[in-house]
Parts: structure tokens; sequence; C-alpha cells
């Protein structure tokens, strides 16, 4: 898994930003007549100059500006923090490491596909379901673990979060998801229950 820190580096105490706050502050530097074109195109120049700014001094001053897990607001922190409370979640689960220069993306690509050509090959499956299935290296990523600050909680502690939208495999899972759940669903109809008066009902009767 590549490990995605999400930010820079770091000597200031941690803030929060709201993030209506912060819209507001860069809506306020937009005040121009919107009825204009010519207004409106020197809004979206001033709005990206802003953007621009805002995110130099983030890095000039080596900070990291993360949304928030569940709530509109911001969290304006420092590196040490999120790599020291990264590197004590991965030790304790044991299941992620740095990859740092290695890349094993185009070799896990090739090893996926090749897999899915040997399933074309011995006609496990159609040349439709292979083309579909086949992994183009344009559009493949590899999963990558970031956090989420809770800032809600003593300490912010982070919530892991891994995403794998692009991972090579993706295309293979999301077809099997599609060809198994309606088996799954079917076999697992009487004991899945779709909300807490259903569990209740079926437990006390009614």
């Amino acid at each position: 898994m590549l490990i995605n820190y999400a930010g820079m580096s770091v000597e200031c105490a941690h803030k929060i930003i709201l993030y209506d706050n912060l819209l507001a502050t860069i809506q306020s530097n937009q005040s121009q007549d919107i009825n204009s074109s010519s207004t409106n195109n020197k809004k979206k120049k001033n709005y990206g100059r802003l953007v621009k700014r805002l995110k130099h001094k983030i890095r000039s001053a080596n900070l990291i500006l993360q949304k928030t897990d569940k709530s509109k607001v911001f969290h304006l922190g420092t590196r040490q923090h999120y790599e020291k409370k990264s590197n004590e979640y991965m030790e304790k689960t044991k299941a992620y490491e740095c990859l740092g220069e290695n890349d094993p993306l185009p070799n896990l690509i090739e090893r996926t596909n090749k897999y899915l050509l040997d399933l074309r090959l011995a006609h496990w499956i159609t040349q439709k379901q292979y083309e579909i299935l086949c992994v183009k290296p344009t559009e493949a990523k590899l999963a990558h673990l970031y956090y989420l600050p809770k800032t809600n909680k003593p300490g912010t502690p982070l919530r892991p979060i891994v995403s794998g939208l692009k991972h090579p495999t993706i295309k293979i899972s999301k077809y099997l998801d599609e060809l198994l759940r309606p088996l799954f669903d079917k076999i697992a109809l009487k004991t899945t229950f779709t909300s807490g008066f259903d569990a209740m009902k079926e437990r006390y009767g009614g």
C-alpha cells in the first residue's frame, strides 16, 4: 500500500477552520458584479490567485490542511502529528508498509492481465468479458492509505481509509460482486435484516 500523508511538514499548533468560514473568506474576495461576463472572468482569475496564495502559505509554513472526519471543518495540523499517528497505526495493525520509490504497479497489471488471458484461452470467460476486465495501465493506480482527523476526539486521532477505486483488480472485484450478490442475497434472505424494526420483529415475533 502507498502511504499518503496528504500534506507538508510543521512546527505549529493544531487549529480547526470551519468549512463555511473558509468558503466565506474565499468568497468575500469575489464581491464583483456577477452579471457582467468580464467581471465573471475577473472573479475566476481572482479566485484562482487566492487559492494559489492559500496553498503557497500552507506549504511555506509546512502545514497540512485536511478535511475532517464526519464534519464540515478543516483541520490544520503538522506533518509530525500525521506521521506519528500513522506510524502508530501501521505498527499496531502490521497490515501496511511504506513503499518508498518501489512501484509494484506495472508488475501487478501484467500479472492480472496474464491471469485474465489464461482464463480467456481456457474458455472460462468470453472475449467480451476479457476486454471489460482487462487492466489499462493509464487507468490503474495502487490502492493507498490516507487519514481523516477526528477533531471531536481528544488528541485528534486519525481515521484510516484505504482508497482502491482504481486498483488493477477492482474490475474483477465488481464483476464477481455482480455475479455472486444475487445468489448470496437469496441464500441469506432469512437471516438478513434491512432495518432494526425487521430484526426486532423476527426476534420477538409479530
